[in-house]
């Protein structure tokens, strides 16, 4: 997902364990400013522009026509540095520019860069080419992270024309290079503003961004990443990459916290298991859920096996699974190693317990004793409903954490909103912040599942995963990365690790699916013990 830019800047190093920083657009600006300040007049500018050009070349090397689409601000200078820059370099291709904004009206570093695009000969169309061939390429440089809803309701003569560069844009059918971010997306929250948001997404464009300086949040959640596609960072020469976390300068750091960071692939490497083991050596799972037929004739059994089935081949030394279908399950288990138990029969106390997956309405009679008894609970699905519709079992979730029971949450996004008693949409509109909420709310470990799953936790601390893709909208796959959170923390990590590292591993497996081979639920369950 992550990528270095071409250029001459050293690349960031990745230490293990430790995910790249990302930051809101307050404190990239602040870097910006710091950043400018100290270097010649237009120096930063013509760094961006540098960057850009090098990676349009690698992007699409044999490009004949270049458009480049140029807003009202410096992300628009940027672009106009980026003509110039490719004209130089590619002295026969075509480098075509629109711009927004009349010169007179620009800031003063665009100005000067698109002065250096006229003199180097570049085109200035009055809109986008009509004849731009798939193996050519687009540069967004129309907003960037200068997005903001003061933008919105503007009826000028170049808020027009900016909406129609955008929807051009969006549509067009070439390879797409945004700067800083795909134009109308929030940088902090990875959502469009309404008015900038494509009518459909084209499935013919391959999209990349190069994120200047800084990474921010919205390139990897929400709408974010399929609207930026292949991510790419540099940090312009600055000495941001000194290390992932903090700025090298002092300047930097004072201006610059991070708000979340992004998970590191690195989290899911497994740890060589000691030959003098035995099963009691990497903990109990415990799964309670599955409401079976007898009770509205509705079955339900499935989910609460494949939370078993994914603890059990991620290497839990024992699962127990108490299915909510009384009297008692029938049949002989499809998987003999995962041992079955009555609710009742089930010591809920010594183990690490998922609670809901399947549950239905049978569950909600049983959360009571399972919030006073388990020591490590993963809580989903229908679990998570009879929360939301119970003031008194929110109360009691809320107060684990003051009797040393720790939770993981893990809502989709319609979950969520009952939890926090909002609508989806608002979860989506920011999606970090309704992670926090969750977070702070029952003082506990949260996993928001979506484009780009975020984890929080009650210290305000914040992740965001980049892998998966579209196979996981499948029934089923909640249920294992359920299973799959519990079996990492009974062998010993943190919630906080557990969660985290369960999302990237379960997302992992599903990029490196092999395209021949059927996807589904169960599937991915048995191939988590060879991610």
């Amino acid at each position: 997902m992550l990528r270095i830019s071409p250029t001459d800047t050293p690349p960031a190093s990745i230490s293990a364990g430790q995910g790249w920083p990302l930051f809101s657009t307050t404190a990239t600006r602040q870097i910006e400013k710091a950043c400018a300040e100290r270097l010649p007049p237009h120096r930063l500018m013509e760094r961006a522009g540098l960057a850009i050009a090098k990676l349009a070349m690698a992007i699409a090397p044999h490009a004949q026509r270049i458009w480049i689409a140029c807003g009202p601000g410096n992300n628009g200078g940027d672009g106009f540095e980026a003509a110039a820059q490719l004209r130089a370099m590619l002295p026969h291709a075509q480098i075509m520019v629109s711009e927004v904004r009349a010169a007179a009206e620009l800031p003063s570093d665009a100005q000067t860069s698109r002065d250096k695009a006229l003199q180097a000969g570049a085109q200035w169309l009055d809109g986008a080419p009509v004849d731009l061939g798939p193996q050519d390429l687009c540069v967004d440089a129309l907003l960037g992270i200068g997005l903001s809803p003061r933008t919105s309701g503007k009826t000028s003569a170049a808020y027009q024309r900016l909406l129609q560069l955008l929807a051009q844009v969006q549509h067009c059918t070439c390879s797409v290079l945004c700067v800083d971010i795909a134009s109308g997306l929030d940088a902090d929250t990875g959502q469009y503003l309404r008015e900038f948001a494509p009518v459909h997404i084209t499935t013919d464009q391959r999209r990349h961004t190069l994120a200047l300086l800084t990474l921010q949040p919205g390139l990897f959640t929400g709408q974010g990443r399929d609207a930026c596609g292949q991510i790419w960072w540099d940090d312009l020469g600055c000495g941001i990459a000194s290390t992932p976390d903090v700025p090298s300068s002092p300047t930097l750091a004072a201006a610059a916290q991070p708000v979340a960071h992004l998970s590191n692939p690195g989290l899911a490497s497994s740890r060589t298991r000691p030959h003098a083991s035995h099963k009691g050596s990497f903990g109990d799972v415990a799964v309670l859920g599955g409401e079976g037929l007898g009770m509205r004739g509705l079955s339900m059994t499935g989910a609460a096996w494949l939370a078993a089935l994914a603890a059990l081949h991620t290497g839990a030394g024992r699962v127990m699974l108490a299915l909510l279908d009384e009297p008692s399950p029938q049949g002989i288990a499809p998987w003999p190693e995962i041992m079955l138990r009555r609710p009742a029969a089930q010591d809920w106390s010594q183990a690490t317990v998922v609670c809901g997956c399947g549950g239905g309405e049978a569950v909600q009679a049983w959360l009571p004793h399972i919030l006073a008894q388990a020591p490590q609970l993963v809580l989903d699905a229908d679990a998570l409903n009879a929360v939301a519709a119970s003031p008194a079992l929110a109360q009691q979730l809320s107060q684990r954490a003051a009797l040393q029971q720790s939770t993981v949450l893990t809502p989709h996004p319609l979950e969520a909103a009952r939890l926090l008693r909002t609508s989806t949409a608002q979860v989506q509109a920011d999606r970090l912040q309704s992670c926090l909420q969750l977070a702070s709310k029952f003082q506990c470990t949260v996993l928001l599942k979506g484009s780009g799953t975020v984890v929080a936790n009650p210290q305000q601390q914040v992740w965001i995963n980049a892998s998966g893709n579209a196979r996981l909208a499948t029934g089923g796959t909640g249920d294992v990365l359920a299973g799959l959170i519990a079996a990492l923390w009974t062998q010993g990590q943190s919630a906080d690790m557990a969660a985290t590292q369960a999302a990237f591993r379960h997302g992992h497996i599903a990029d490196c699916w092999p395209a021949d081979l059927p996807f589904s639920a169960s599937a991915l369950a048995l191939r988590l013990g060879n991610p």
